[in-house]
């Protein structure tokens, strides 16, 4: 397709830097789920990320993709091991929690979040969550300024809740279950 039928197709090359907000918005607009990722038990750290998905059923496999520069990627890199949390509807104010910067990054960062110890890693599992996947770290793949973490599933669990919170278009949205 030549630049002139992309310009009038409302299309542009692939960005090759400096257009990292075009890009975002553009990928904005696939809908996705909500997770909390977490990993360590003495000093646990968690970090919300829609960039989740299975991998395979045999074996139960999923991936997360992590930045490079943030505290989970070093965490889940020393424990070997990390936990998904699915979010539910209502559960907006604890992705945005897990998504700012100016979170605590201490002992004090799970002082308010409501949790259990995930029973094969020990990480964090957030209640009310649709549901969660515990994971031993099985390889780490280039992405860019990110890695994939590919998980081998040791646990997962669900919880009561079956309405979703999902990202799309820059924004949350909540999902209520079809009866």
């Amino acid at each position: 397709m030549s630049t002139d039928l992309r310009a009038a197709a409302g299309t542009a090359p692939a960005p090759n830097g400096g257009h990292h907000a075009e890009l975002r918005s553009v990928m904005g607009m696939f809908a996705t789920g909500v997770t909390v990722i977490t990993s360590g038990t003495d000093l646990p750290h968690g970090m919300t990320a829609n960039a989740f998905t299975s991998v395979s059923l045999d074996p139960a496999m999923v991936l997360v993709c992590v930045k490079r520069s943030a505290v989970m990627h070093g965490t889940i890199l020393a424990q070997g091991t990390f936990a998904v949390s699915i979010l539910a509807a209502g559960q907006e104010g604890l992705a945005r929690y897990f998504a700012h910067s100016s979170r605590p990054r201490d002992e004090r960062e799970f002082e308010t979040v409501p949790y259990h110890s995930g029973r094969h890693t020990g990480a964090p599992i957030v209640s009310g969550s649709l549901a969660w996947v515990e994971c031993r770290l099985a390889a780490v793949y280039d992405g860019g300024d990110h890695s994939i973490f590919l998980g081998s599933v040791l646990g997962i669990g669900r919880g009561d809740s079956r309405e979703a919170l999902l990202f799309h278009g820059g924004r949350f949205i909540e999902v209520p279950e079809r009866h």
